[in-house]
């Protein structure tokens, strides 16, 4: 990785992390006040579909943002107009990554990785690293030694000579995103960075994704693996149609849906409808044998006055308080009964033969 001519600390196994440098800035001080990301009324249309309708959104400095939705909610189109790969119809992009305001970014300023991986098959792992670090501006001394650290980062560095297509399709997945990183980005957009990997080497993603965030990196996810985001996002913009239905900090986006909490609890009795009489409930769905209930509380719930009054009423045997999911907010944002769950019409087929291979914006 480049870090200005500080050598770059070697990881070892088990996993250490390469020391990210926060990025030395020299953009003025309205710059670096200002979003490095913003998204302003962008729309985008295939013919008769509109693929992404009006969508505004900023992503700070050293956050996490997290587009999601399921397949064909308009991720992917976002994540292309950001890239430079498509215009929007109305609407624009704007980008402060150190280098004044712009609305195309400078593709060594930005990692992109493509939901549809493209690399070379016949080409040796580290060369090619370092060819499309060289094409991000890095000089082959930088990229040689970037590309070395983050393969040993990720147990490849014997897997140096080997041909791309030799590696098993999670070990090409890791390449993928050390040609997305290699050149140390101030911008890092991964459409949907879990796909093809393992729960071992989710988590490892997701570590990832937070030491880049510590770095002051700006990083915008595409994902429909709400679970592997919502512990991280700092922020979230939840899409249906090519529109947001919910988005902000996940305080923000509970408190948007109208639920804070949710309460499960069992009672050494069945129990009528009368123990929750009177109570603040958002959703109530009781268990067969009428022994067990699930609660949804409305926001500004208190859970402990709550279960207080619960329990003057029966005798509670076993209580749990969560906080709903990313999923079940967004379910219950779009209706649970529509096709949410699977892929909305609204985003047309991928397009061929412009998704660039170098890991970088094109």
């Amino acid at each position: 990785m480049d870090t200005g001519g500080a050598a770059v600390r070697s990881p070892h196994a088990p996993f250490v992390p390469i020391a990210l440098p926060p990025h030395a800035t020299l953009e003025s001080m309205t710059e670096r006040d200002a979003a490095p990301v913003e998204v302003r009324s962008v729309r985008k249309r295939y013919g008769a579909i509109t693929a992404v309708d009006g969508l505004s959104f900023q992503a700070g400095r050293g956050q996490v943002f997290a587009l999601l939705g399921p397949n064909g909610a308009g991720k992917s189109t976002v994540v292309r107009m950001l890239c430079g790969i498509v215009a929007p119809d109305e609407g624009e992009t704007v980008f402060r990554l150190g280098d004044g305001e712009r609305r195309r970014a400078d593709p060594g300023r930005v990692g992109y990785l493509p939901e549809d991986r493209g690399l070379y098959p016949d080409a040796q792992v580290l060369p090619m690293i370092r060819y499309l670090a060289s094409l991000r501006g890095m000089d082959p001394a930088q990229a040689e030694r970037s590309g070395r650290a983050w393969l040993d980062r990720f147990d490849l560095a014997e897997r140096a000579g080997d041909r791309v297509d030799a590696l098993s399709k999670g070990n090409q997945q890791k390449v993928q995103l050390i040609a997305a990183l290699v050149h140390d980005p101030r911008l890092a957009i991964l459409d949907e960075p879990f796909s093809g990997f393992d729960p071992v080497n989710q988590d490892l993603v997701l570590r990832l994704i937070g030491e880049l965030r510590d770095a002051g990196t700006t990083v915008i996810l595409s994902a429909h693996h709400m679970d592997l985001v919502q512990a991280l996002a700092d922020r979230v913009l939840l899409m249906h149609r090519g529109r947001e239905v919910l988005g902000g900090t996940m305080d923000e986006v509970r408190a948007a849906a109208g639920v804070a909490r949710r309460v499960r609890l069992r009672t050494d009795a069945p129990a009528t409808d009368d123990l929750l009489a009177g109570l603040p409930t958002e959703r109530v769905s009781w268990e067969e044998d009428r022994r067990g209930v699930t609660v949804d509380l409305p926001g500004g719930t208190s859970v402990g006055a709550w279960l207080h009054a619960v329990t003057a009423r029966a005798e509670v045997t076993d209580v749990r308080s969560e906080a709903p999911s990313l999923r079940e907010l967004y379910l219950r944002a779009v209706g649970a009964g529509s096709d949410a769950a699977g892929a909305a019409p609204s985003e047309p087929a991928r397009e061929t033969g412009t998704a660039p291979t170098s890991g970088g914006a094109s």
